[in-house]
Order: C-alpha cells, then structure tokens, then sequence
C-alpha cells in the first residue's frame, strides 16, 4: 500500500487530507512541521510527500530542498493558500514534482498523486532494473590478482584517461571496461562497444567513422560511426590489435584532436569520448612486426590493467561458483543451488583454458543437469571435458 506524508501546519486540513487518503487506500502519516517531517524521514519511507508551501519555524520549500538531500527520489507535491505564478515556479525550480492551490480540488489532487506514484514506482523499478544490469557485470573475487585490478578501476574510473585491458580470451576484458564506466561521470552517457575483430578490414572505417550517402555501393543514406555514437560516453574497442593499420591511423587521429570524418565526407565532425581498447595479443610483438602502431599504442596505454587468466586465481573459485549459480538460477527462474565442497574442489583442479566464459558454461551445464545440490559426482560426469 502507498505511503503518503502530508505536512501542514493547519491541523484542521492534515486531518481532512488523512481521511481523504485513507479513504482512497492510501496509507497516511501526519507531520505539523518541517522538523516533525524530517524526523519521520529519517525512520520512514515514504511514495510522496504533500507538503503546504507557509508553516512557521521551516516553510515548505526548506523542507523540499531537505528532501532533496536526504530522499531525492521521493516526488513532493507542494499546496499553498496563497500561491501564484511566481511561488509555482519557485517550488517547481527547487524540485517540486507538482504545485496545487488551497482550497485543494480533489480530483486534481488525486490525479497529481496518481501521476507521482507512477514516477516513484518508476524510479524503484529502474533501480531495481539498474542494479540486476550492473550484477550481470561485477568483477568477482577476492584473490591478489583480481583485487589489483577491482583497485585500478576505482583509481581511474573517475577520470577521462584511456585505458588498455589486456589478457586472455574469455577473462572478463569486457567486465572490466563496463565497469569503468559505470563508475565514471559519463555514466548516463552511451557504452559502445565494437569488436575489431569481427568486422572485415574494408569495412571497420565505416563502422566506427561512419559514411556519407553514396560513399560507397551499399551507402544508400548518410551513417553515423560508433565514434559519434558513442559522444559524452565511452567506446569500448575490443580486440584492437586485430585492425588494420589503415583504420590504426584514422583512430589515431581521432584520439589525437578528437575529431572524426565519416567516409566518403570533408566535414570534421568534434567528438568527445573515453577511449577504452582491449587485447588478447602481445602488443607490443605485433608492433615489432609491423601489425600494430607504436603511436597508437602509446596513445590508448596511458592506463594498463591486465585481466589474469582464471588459473592464475582458482582460490576466487568458491566465489565465483556462488555467483554464476544465483545468477543464473535467477536468470532460468528456478530455485536457488547448492554446491558440496568437495565439487569445488573438483573444479579448482580443472585447467580453465576459456577462463571465466568458460567456467560460467559449465556451472550452467549443472544447474541445468543436477539436483538441487550440485555434488563431486556431477562435476566428474558433466564438467570435466571428454574429448
């Protein structure tokens, strides 16, 4: 049932509005001022917050601009007996999600407080939805090795500094790069990935560039590239040391003025983007060979956090086994399993060659195989590979 705080300093209105509201479903909780208010915030929640604009002591655009500090996420509805145009904008200005004149209409109040429950809902659910996303991409474990890498991205998510992951395939590269972007000021700006090695050589300049209409062929209508795509976010190019040395010297030009041209077009188009690059090659032979740019590389190291390979961390093994089960028992809608100790064990001593894509399949392969708890039985008949 929603939850209703109404402030007024009026004893006669609170009292009107409670049976009001109570009659409507709601459940009430009264305050006869902003410091009674904020002492129910402090033990309460609350879905909105009704609050009368003139009160002795703590007027109602102090108890918004407290509210906004303490409960952001609450909508509050501010009523007034001598409002105007100019309180109005004041109120909506500090936050306000509604502003309603006295004597209060009743269906324009239950509307207003209809329409605020469904951004509150709103906001829960994103949430909700918001933390189910970032779980799918924790970096999980508690070794050396792992921790080293959890603490470089804390050091410099918050920065604009490019950043190259390296390690083996199936690592977790991907995991690390969300990560420093969820943790960075371009957080509510766009995560765009590319994998240079899926996408043939002739055609990675459009894809990340772009194109204008008839620059080529099949470019029946302009197309905006990943870099721009990408612009107040971050574009992850994953694989970076499968492009080609012509696409090489177009990001680099690119990383050096921040300034792109979509193929087959003169215009200079201003980009503004964190750079995240991957690899699960030795940069530093495919330069000696002539495969990779120097300059580039210089360019996207300016921060190095290499990913360990999972048989460089079996003790993150326990932990890791828990995750992937709630996840993916979440993920199938199935009851919660278990896993016996000694079916740990069993899984510490296999060698990990797919590392953690690899480990997540086969914690998968026995939720869907095994009994509730998952024993050292199962592990030997469907998790060690029979070639």
């Amino acid at each position: 049932m929603s939850r209703i705080l109404v402030i007024d300093d009026e004893r006669s209105i609170r009292n009107t509005l409670k049976d009001i509201l109570e009659f409507e479903k709601y459940t009430v909780e009264l305050a006869e001022d902003g410091f009674k208010a904020l002492e129910l915030l402090q033990t309460k929640d609350f879905d909105v917050i009704l609050c009368d604009i003139k009160m002795p002591g703590m007027d109602g655009i102090e108890v918004l601009q407290k509210v906004e500090e303490i409960k952001p996420d609450i909508p509050v509805v501010m009523i007034s007996g001598h409002g105007n145009i100019d309180t109005a904008v004041e109120s909506i200005k500090k936050g306000a999600f509604d502003f309603i004149e006295k004597p209060l209409d009743l269906n324009r109040l239950l509307i207003t407080l209809r329409n605020a429950m469904d951004k509150s809902t709103l906001i829960t659910e994103t949430k909700v939805l918001r933390k189910k996303v970032n779980k799918r991409f924790d970096i999980v474990g508690n070794s050396a090795s792992i921790q080293k890498v959890k603490d470089m991205v804390n050091r410099v998510a918050a920065t604009d500094a490019r950043v190259l992951i390296t390690g083996s395939n199936g690592t977790g590269k991907e995991l690390v790069a969300r990560q420093l972007h969820e943790k960075s000021n371009r957080v509510e700006g766009p995560f765009i990935e590319v994998n240079c090695a899926a996408i043939p050589s002739e055609l990675i300049e459009s894809e990340l560039f772009g194109h204008e209409k008839g620059a080529f062929t099949s470019a029946i209508k302009q197309r905006k590239g990943k870099f721009e795509q990408a612009t107040g976010g971050t574009i992850f190019l994953d694989e970076i040391g499968d492009m080609s040395l012509p696409a090489q010297a177009k990001v680099l030009r690119a990383l050096q003025e921040s300034i792109i041209t979509r193929v087959g077009g003169d215009a200079q188009i201003k980009v503004d983007v964190r750079v995240i690059a991957a690899t699960n090659k030795n940069l530093a032979h495919e330069i000696e060979v002539n495969n990779f740019r120097e300059d580039l590389y210089h360019r996207l190291s300016v921060i190095l956090i290499h990913v360990p390979d999972l048989n460089d961390r079996i003790e993150d093994i326990p932990v890791l086994c828990e995750y992937f089960i709630d996840l993916i028992c979440t993920e199938y809608g199935v009851p919660q399993k278990s896993i016996e100790s000694d079916a740990i064990s069993e899984l510490q001593k296999m060698r990990w060659t797919g590392n953690i894509r690899e480990f997540r399949n086969v914690v998968e392969r026995l939720i869907i195989l095994c009994d509730k708890t998952i024993t050292r039985e199962d592990v030997l008949n469907y998790a060690v590979p029979r070639y």
